[in-house]
């Protein structure tokens, strides 16, 4: 792979629909209407499913060629420096997160509103807590921030809060740090970032006028498209984010490219995009630093090429086809 192809893919993701990384529920008052399923299952749907399924099991193959590209090796042997400093980036990061929370009045989300002042004091517990230098007193604020997930949990439903399930992963992060399962820390943090992401695209498929409003509301480009096939590419793209970071695919060129996407969609939704998504470039700064390195991605497991291709052809459409009759289901 050449280094403009290597450029061109960067862009690819960069000046992809910028809405894909909004979510839906901060900036619409629209009701929620779930459309029927056979409207999802659309031609262009399907299309778009195989087309992305190809271009994924062709990129899989490309992946060791990024290696090769000048200044490459070197770039990502610098980042390997860095990663002694990633539970610090993520515990601070944490706090600096839940400081602009609270500042807000919301708690984990702007959606959740802090309506009584034990909310308050507990948020300022933990952050004060991240801000202690001392592993112990990491696990209690960990303990805190699950006490209080789980409290808005109990009234939003478990359904609503898995568009926040990254949380958990940083929780449990917290709670392995300095134990024998620590290793087992960031590889879970890829996971639940991954899948929050792929669950909240489909809820663009599931309530597409939602995702009109926003962009009507917001005059946000279409680049074109009409409206309803762009809410479509944009469910797409960030899904194909989330599913990437699951299988360890592009991992760092992802972060930069989604933490580029944020700073964009911050121009259009201001500040409370920057309260809700502060906690998600955290956690992209530290993909960035980490990479894949600790992942053995499960297309290893196939040794010809033409099996590996295969593979991520079909795992891709069983995951799409698994996360949408779920989350439509359930919706």
């Amino acid at each position: 792979m050449k280094k403009y192809d290597y450029i061109l893919l960067l862009a690819l993701f960069c000046f992809s629909p910028i809405i894909a990384n909004a979510h839906v529920k901060w900036f619409t008052e629209q009701e929620p209407e779930k459309v029927p399923i056979e409207q999802i299952l659309s031609i262009p749907f399907i299309v778009l499913a195989l087309l992305i399924a190809l271009f994924l099991a062709i990129l899989s193959q490309f992946i060791p060629h990024l290696m090769k590209i000048p200044g490459v090796s070197t770039v990502d042997m610098k980042l390997d420096g860095y990663r002694k400093y990633s539970s610090y980036i993520l515990k601070y990061g944490t706090a600096l997160s839940f400081i602009l929370q609270v500042v807000n009045e919301t708690m984990f989300a702007p959606e959740f509103t802090i309506h009584h002042s034990w909310q308050t004091v507990l948020m300022w517990t933990i952050i004060v807590l991240l801000l202690i230098p001392h592993h112990i007193a990491t696990k209690a604020a960990a303990l805190l921030m699950f006490g209080l997930f789980l409290y808005i949990w109990s009234y939003t439903g478990w359904f609503h809060m898995l568009d926040y399930g990254f949380y958990l992963a940083i929780i449990g992060v917290f709670l392995v740090g300095k134990t024998k399962w620590e290793t087992a820390g960031f590889p879970f943090l890829y996971l639940g970032t991954g899948l929050s992401l792929c669950w909240v695209a489909v809820e663009k498929w599931v309530y597409p006028a939602m995702t009109i409003d926003i962009i009507h509301r917001h005059h946000v480009p279409t680049f074109g498209f009409p409206a309803d096939i762009f809410v479509v590419l944009s469910a797409f793209i960030e899904f194909v984010v989330g599913y990437l970071l699951v299988v360890g695919i592009l991992n760092r060129l992802l972060a930069v490219a989604v933490t580029i996407l944020f700073i964009l969609t911050t121009i259009i939704f201001g500040y409370t995009e920057v309260v809700g998504h502060a906690m998600i470039h955290i956690v992209l700064i530290i993909f960035i630093i980490e990479g894949i390195s600790f992942y053995y991605p499960p297309v290893k497991m196939h040794k010809s090429r033409l099996d590996q291709m295969i593979f991520v052809f079909l795992n891709f459409l069983f995951a799409l086809s698994i996360f949408l009759l779920i989350y439509y289901r359930f919706a």
